[in-house]
Formats: structure tokens, C-alpha cells, sequence
């Protein structure tokens, strides 16, 4: 049973027998314990239909004598410790009470009531045992990122520009097959009655897998005194620096050994690859937009880091010494380089040049970053040490959709 609010519940079981509602408690008991996968936010609201329903049952029985064995045994229940802390409805992660303790549990103030709830049911569906390690200890808290934190730092993430901005996102918490169509040919004219035979399509499954990215950071002990809103900006900037920046170098340069694969990994020869001598040219540009494969071309941009871009592009001009790249006059865009947009990204390596659509690179964060905080570790040091884990992949969704200049000895 799937309710979507304690009304819903309430009217469900209002009717039922005690037995019913006893041997579905149990029920409810049992996947909780035993099922990761269980909706615990669907659970918890019937369970509060159900309690609901209980006191309703009571308070119809009462003043017709002392209640029988089943239903005082079932008042004096706990159905689930959720169910007498709940407070929050919906995404718990999503709610300000969360919010608000997490922040206030990794700067060591007190929490209310509600916020205590709330922390208490997020850590619960975490399931926070599974990372337990020697970092942990009785004293150590650890918590998932509040909802909106999380989207502010990819939100920052983004306009920070970079290949981050143009990459495709994903954010499902499991490893990830894509299945990808790469361009195929057209349909044919087709004579009445003829007979007509069908053709795969060239789909292949692209498979996003998971690997941790760590850091550990030292503040002062006077965070304490910090506001809570200081404090979180505070850590927006140091994840979107550290986790975020991690997952931006590796859409570049990531080997696929115990991390996520770039474009580097990409197997650049003459067919996909432009080995320019000195400075780059409009007929290397040219050259590239040629290479790139039919298909790509409508959404492909540029990508190089800024050094590149003033260095190399700016001053090319074609053969009647017009400029080829145009800067954007309303800075929503760093340019056009022949009429296709232009990425600066800074992990990129001087004097290269990426062209192709963008959306076929992407990256998959598997799980939000993770915090933990110790005011042990470095106790005679005076700081608190926090640890941000994340997990994450990327990689080059279909290898095809890109063209690389570079410098050499080659033309």
C-alpha cells in the first residue's frame, strides 16, 4: 500500500479489526528493519493513519467497560520509534528542520525538538552504519547534505562556467548503464508493396560507475560561535572548490583507474584529431568542424582553457581578415568561435582545443557528499576536522561526438 497523506491512512484502516491493524505494524516493523529499499516516508504516514485510526478506536470503546487484552496491549504499542518523533513530512532531507540541525550538529549547537526529529529520522534512512569505519565513534556525527545546500552548490557549480555548465548531469544513487543511439542512416524511398527490411539501430550501453572522492578540512573551534547561515556558505564554497572541482578535472583528464574517465581517455588518432604546428590556424578550425561526424554538429562547442583563448583563437581571422571568433556583447556567453559557442575551462591543457556536443560527456553523482565531523582528531591542535565523502563517475558517453587540435610537429 502506497498512501500519500495520513488522511488517506486513517480512512483505510478506521474500519479495520485490531488484528489487522497489529499484524501490519509488524509488517511495516519487519521492512524497516530488514528492506534498504523500503519508502520510509510512505510507511510513515501509514503508520500515523494507523495510530490515528488506533485512538479513534479507543476513544469510541471508552466508558463501555475496560478495554480487551488486544487493544490495550496494542495501545501501549510503539509501533515504530519514527512514528513518535515524526514532525517532518514529505522529503525529510528537503525540510528546514533538517536543514537546520545538520548545520547546527556540525558547529556544536544545541537542537530543538523538531530539529532533533528530524536528524534522527534522516540518520536513520541513511542507514549511517554502512560507513562506519575507524573515523567513527560515538562522538562523530555524519549526515547527507540538506536538499537545498546541495542544489545551491551545483547551481554554483554551473555558473562557474567550465565543462561542468554544458556536461550532462546525472544524479541517480545506483551504478548507471545509459543506453546511447549514435546517428544512423536515413530512411529510404520505399516502393507500394515491396517488401522492407528492418535494421538495428546501433545502441550501445554506456556504464557510469561509482568512486569515492574524499577530503578532509580543519576549521578553528570558534565555528561555534559562527551563524548557521555563514557557516553554510562557508561550506558550499569549500565543496563546490574540492568535490565539484574534482569531478571537473576528471571530465578531462580522468584515467578510469579508481576514478572517473575524460576525454583524455578518448583514443585521439588522424580521424578524430588535428596536430597543428605553432598557432592555430582557420583552416585547423575549418578543418575540425569537417572532421566532426554528421550528427554532432548542431549542438557541438568549443572547449579550451582562457590562456588558450587569448593566446591562440582571439586574433585568428579568416582569409578576408575577419576575426573568426566573436565575442558575446551581453556576457551570457564567453563567445562564438564560427558560430559555435565557446567553453573556457581551466582544466584544459594550453594550446588545446576540444570540439563536439558536450552533452554526450557526463558525469553521475552517485551519492551526495557525505559529512562527517570529529572534535577529536585534532584535539591538541584546537581545530575541528570535518571530512566531505562523495561518490561519483565520469566519462565520455560516446567518443565519437568530439575532435581535438593540439599542438605537435604534425599540420
Amino acid at each position: 500500500m502506497n498512501f500519500k497523506t495520513v488522511q488517506e491512512a486513517f480512512n483505510h484502516y478506521r474500519n479495520s479489526s485490531l488484528e489487522a491493524i497489529e499484524k501490519r505494524a509488524a509488517e511495516i516493523r519487519e521492512l524497516v528493519n530488514t528492506d534498504d529499499t523500503a519508502d520510509v516516508d510512505s510507511l510513515n504516514i501509514e503508520l500515523d493513519g494507523m495510530n490515528q485510526a488506533k485512538a479513534n478506536m479507543i476513544e469510541r470503546r471508552s466508558g463501555q467497560g475496560s478495554l480487551d487484552p488486544l487493544l490495550s496491549s496494542l495501545s501501549s504499542m510503539n509501533f515504530d520509534s519514527r512514528a513518535s518523533q515524526e514532525s517532518v513530512t514529505g522529503d525529510v532531507f528537503d525540510s528546514p528542520e533538517y536543514r537546520s540541525a545538520f548545520f547546527k550538529t556540525l558547529v556544536g549547537q544545541e537542537l530543538t525538538q523538531p530539529e532533533s526529529a528530524a536528524y534522527t529520522r534522516a540518520g536513520e534512512i541513511v542507514v549511517a552504519e554502512r560507513r562506519a569505519d575507524a573515523f567513527a565513534n560515538s562522538s562523530n556525527t555524519a549526515a547527507i547534505l540538506p536538499t537545498r545546500t546541495l542544489n545551491e552548490i551545483l547551481s554554483k557549480t554551473r555558473t562557474r562556467g567550465g565543462l561542468l555548465s554544458v556536461c550532462r548531469r546525472f544524479n541517480i544513487p545506483a551504478k548507471l548503464a545509459i543506453p546511447v543511439a549514435t546517428p544512423s542512416a536515413n530512411a529510404e524511398w520505399h516502393t507500394e508493396g515491396a517488401e522492407v527490411k528492418s535494421t538495428k539501430p546501433s545502441i550501445v550501453n554506456v556504464m557510469f560507475d561509482g568512486y569515492e572522492i574524499l577530503k578532509i578540512f580543519s576549521i578553528s573551534a570558534k565555528v561555534r560561535r559562527m551563524s548557521i547561515q555563514a557557516f553554510e556558505q562557508y561550506l558550499i564554497d569549500e565543496l563546490t572548490a574540492c568535490v565539484m572541482g574534482t569531478i571537473e578535472n576528471s571530465l578531462v583528464h580522468g584515467t578510469g583507474k579508481n576514478q572517473g574517465s575524460g576525454l583524455e581517455t578518448i583514443e585521439w588518432n588522424n580521424t578524430n584529431s588535428i596536430t597543428y604546428t605553432d598557432n592555430v590556424t582557420y583552416a585547423n578550425i575549418v578543418a575540425a568542424l569537417a572532421m566532426l561526424k554528421a550528427g554532432y554538429s548542431a549542438g557541438a562547442s568549443w572547449a579550451m582553457n582562457n590562456a588558450t583563448l587569448y593566446s591562440q583563437v582571439y586574433s585568428i581571422t579568416d582569409t578576408n581578415k575577419r576575426p573568426i571568433f566573436i565575442a558575446d556583447p551581453k556576457q551570457e556567453q564567453i563567445g562564438h568561435l564560427l558560430s559555435r559557442p565557446v567553453v573556457v575551462d581551466d582544466n584544459i591543457d594550453d594550446n588545446v582545443l576540444y570540439l563536439g556536443d558536450f552533452q554526450f560527456l557526463g558525469y553521475n553523482l552517485v551519492e551526495a557528499p557525505l559529512i562527517e565531523v570529529s572534535r577529536e582528531s585534532s584535539f591538541n591542535r584546537g581545530l575541528i576536522d570535518y571530512r566531505a565523502l562523495a561518490t561519483a563517475d565520469t566519462k565520455p558517453i560516446i567518443e565519437e561526438a568530439f575532435v581535438k587540435l593540439t599542438p605537435g610537429t604534425g599540420s
